[in-house]
């Protein structure tokens, strides 16, 4: 990912392991992502942005509904 091109934010959570795995499921499909957030530490916390280059961000959007989707008919542990 070059620093000239434009970035746009597609995914912001408050779980940082979220992010974390929203960003390998991206990578997984040859998408660049650049991450942001407290993940430092050995306790992360705290807000996870993703951003990934304009020209994938129509694709990117794609796969996180499409994650979005899949955990909605999961059941709730608990």
């Amino acid at each position: 990912m070059s620093d000239e091109e434009d970035l746009v934010r597609i995914y912001a959570t408050g779980s940082p392991s979220d992010g974390v795995l929203a960003k390998g499921r991206l990578e997984s499909e040859g998408i660049p992502v650049m991450i942001k957030g407290e993940l430092g530490g050995p306790y992360p916390t705290g807000a996870t942005y993703l951003f990934v280059p304009k020209r994938f961000e129509e694709v990117a959007r794609a796969i996180m509904e499409s994650i979005a989707e899949l955990n909605q008919g999961e059941p709730n542990p608990g």
